[in-house]
């Protein structure tokens, strides 16, 4: 099962990313962040009330919500960073170096959670699909040859997305999934929010127009679903499992961008999605 969540996890993130550019055209990547995520919200405490997992709120414990909150704080300044990447830079690129937290996160899984089990597998799978990220990068002509404003700001979101990934994965031990992410999204709504209404991006609200909510409202919706899926995987499987088939969204997004946006991704490119294919290949058998 949890096989069939990270791949659907994937898949909506692929959605999240495309989607996620065509509505900051003319939107603050702050507050597209801020209604991204409360559609993401509304969606996610919806299935808590269907799933009827809600009850479980009085036997929290502390280190729960703790870890809860801080992947909430890590997962609010992610996609913060990784917005604003996407509005300066390309969709493929920008993706490809956000997924090179599975490296760090795998290792992190395995050397603190014990998950050494065909070490060997593994690591040579975190190894091609960090190589195939790099190669998907360093596209000729176009990492180079453009501005790299975007990059600090991918990086970022990179070393909070491993953070994210392991909080979470200590906080659902003994907190159901869903319930879990409907709490932390919590937790990234306010924190957007207050980044943005920091900014003053709220007063630029009234400017956006049905196109923007339409495809900010889709984006959020994308995400919501890539979350539950997520983190139902996370619960249910290994973090440098679950990680890896998560991080072919990059594929996903790269195919989306093509038909959509029209982003061309070179022959270079090409290698490098394959490569990342590969290793993930590798991971899981």
């Amino acid at each position: 099962m949890w096989l069939i969540l990270s791949l659907c996890s994937a898949i909506f993130a692929g959605f999240v990313s495309v989607l996620g550019k065509r509505g900051m055209a003319s939107v603050p990547s702050n507050l597209a962040t801020a209604i991204r995520s409360a559609v993401a919200l509304l969606l996610a405490w919806v299935l808590v009330l269907v799933s009827g997992v809600g009850s479980e709120l009085v036997s929290l414990s502390a280190r729960a919500l703790i870890a809860i909150a801080l992947s909430g704080l890590a997962t609010g300044a992610s996609w913060l960073m990784y917005f604003k990447a996407l509005k300066l830079g390309r969709v493929a690129q920008v993706v490809a170096i956000d997924r090179t937290s599975l490296l760090f996160t795998g290792l992190f899984a395995i050397a603190f959670f014990g998950e050494a089990n065909n070490l060997a597998f593994k690591l040579v799978g975190l190894v091609l699909v960090f190589v195939g990220t790099l190669i998907l990068v360093w596209q000729r002509g176009g990492f180079l040859s453009e501005s790299l404003a975007w990059l600090p700001w991918a990086i970022g979101s990179m070393a909070f997305a491993v953070a994210t990934t392991l909080l979470a994965k200590a906080a659902l031990d003994s907190v159901d999934s869903t319930l879990a992410t409907a709490l932390r999204t919590v937790v990234v709504v306010v924190f957007a929010a207050g980044i943005a209404w920091s900014r003053g991006e709220f007063k630029g609200r009234a400017s956006l127009g049905r196109r923007d909510y339409v495809f900010l409202g889709l984006s959020g919706l994308a995400t919501g679903a890539s979350w539950l899926c997520y983190f139902g995987a996370l619960k249910l499987g290994q973090v440098s499992l679950v990680a890896p088939i998560d991080k072919l969204s990059i594929v996903f997004a790269a195919v989306l961008a093509y038909f959509v946006l029209g982003e061309k991704v070179s022959k270079r490119g090409l290698i490098g999605l394959a490569v990342m294919v590969a290793g993930t290949l590798v991971l899981v058998i």
